[in-house]
């Protein structure tokens, strides 16, 4: 590789942080993690394939939904090493979250929805709750917001609800799908 072709397809740490919006010692933090990779020069600067730049969004933006930096490791783990991922490759990590993600985006919609009414906390300060939690009852089914909690494979564990319906099925009336 000559090096003009070496200029326009490699980042210094400098050019990749002004582009991705990153700091240098983010970078840095995320190669020593194991989530991106340099190469050194004869000087010994870090060289980065222009191709990290989609890497290191794809970092910022599941750090932003909450996806901690040992799965984003993982995920990235399943991406060709020595070549840019293409279009199938990412779609295939893409597919691995899906459901999780569906979960947090749940989560975010009864947030968002649910939290000026009861969520079932056992605190009872709201007027609704006498209704949706008489004398907190739904705390007999474990600790938590019973009712604004999206977990999977435990609604046996939530409780009943005001209007006899489940958590799940509840967001799903809401949202214009019923069972």
């Amino acid at each position: 590789m000559t090096t003009s072709a070496r200029i326009s397809t490699e980042l210094t740490p400098g050019q990749l942080a002004g582009r991705s919006g990153v700091a240098v010692s983010a970078l840095h933090f995320y190669e020593r993690e194991g989530l991106i990779r340099s190469r050194r020069t004869e000087g010994n600067q870090r060289r980065y394939p222009r191709e990290t730049l989609r890497w290191v969004a794809f970092i910022r933006v599941s750090q932003r939904v909450g996806i901690p930096l040992s799965e984003i490791r993982a995920a990235l783990e399943t991406l060709p090493e020595g070549r840019t991922p293409g279009r199938q490759e990412w779609a295939n990590l893409s597919e691995r979250w899906r459901r999780d993600l569906d979960l947090r985006i749940a989560q975010l919609i009864r947030l968002r929805d649910d939290l000026t009414n009861c969520i079932g906390c056992g605190c009872l300060s709201l007027d609704r709750c006498a209704l949706a939690n008489p004398r907190d009852k739904l705390g007999e089914f474990g600790p938590g917001p019973r009712l604004l909690a999206v977990e999977p494979d435990r609604r046996d564990r939530r409780g009943p609800v005001e209007d006899g319906r489940d958590v799940g099925e509840r967001a799903e009336v809401r949202n214009g799908r019923s069972r």
